[in-house]
């Protein structure tokens, strides 16, 4: 019980959900300088694609580049945290959103600075962030001459040394060849799935064909708050939660 009690003050005190929507960083293929049409070239080679995407390089840019942090940029992020409100738990929602990604990482590095103050260290949270979400984070930082928030200086720590926490490695339990989708695992512990109106296969086509970044922030939330709930299930707190908007 003691322990219970001390994870959930620190789930209170120090966690921050995170969640990120990534496109490509150009609006298609011809934009992109020819260095870096050549690099995605040689890039995608080693990618697994289909017949059509490996035989158009513009195909397979618009739909694989924004998950390379190199080919891509950030247009959202999402941050959720836990807090009391009258003794109730309250899971407070923001989505910083920015077609400038320049803009939108610096909000962030802003918020993150002064969050780190306030609660004397931050630790993320959130669905395979170890390997994708902060890592991206970082390197989009240092692509825009950025200096990464001190939580987020990883560089040659040991995966011992990292505090954050991460759904897909908890459900893991050690089998890291194990893959699970947060959707997959939602379903499998019986949570509310945010893959509802989009999901995330969708969102390079709604941001750069349709200009839904409204619509992609409000997915991006839903995401923090299945996350939320996956982390409460395999965490086994008992902690039932209401909902803000920041």
């Amino acid at each position: 019980m003691k322990a219970q009690n001390t994870l959930k003050e620190r789930f209170f005190h120090k966690t921050l959900i995170i969640d990120i929507e990534t496109v490509p960083e150009k609006r298609s293929w011809q934009e992109l300088p020819e260095p870096m049409q050549q690099h995605w070239r040689h890039k995608s080679a080693y990618l697994s694609l289909n017949e059509e995407e490996a035989q158009d390089a513009a195909l397979s840019y618009a739909q694989r580049a924004g998950i390379y942090a190199e080919f891509g940029k950030i247009i959202c992020i999402g941050l959720g945290v836990v807090t009391r409100k009258n003794d109730t738990p309250v899971l407070r929602l923001k989505a910083l959103k920015n077609d400038d990604e320049k803009a939108l990482l610096q909000e962030f590095s802003e918020m993150i600075g002064n969050m780190e103050q306030q609660r004397k260290g931050i630790i993320f949270c959130g669905h395979n962030i170890k390997e994708f979400d902060l890592p991206y984070i970082c390197r989009r930082l240092l692509i825009h001459d950025m200096p990464l928030p001190a939580c987020l200086q990883l560089s040659g720590k040991k995966p011992w040394e990292i505090p954050h926490e991460d759904t897909l490695e908890l459900w893991r339990f050690g089998d890291y060849k194990h893959y699970s989708s947060l959707d997959l695992l939602a379903n499998c512990l019986g949570v509310p799935s945010s893959k509802t109106d989009m999901d995330g296969s969708q969102v390079a086509d709604a941001y750069w064909k349709e200009g839904r970044l409204d619509d992609i922030a409000h997915y991006c939330l839903q995401d923090i708050y299945t996350t939320t709930m996956v982390y409460l299930k395999l965490k086994e707190i008992d902690l039932a939660l209401h909902c803000e908007y920041a």
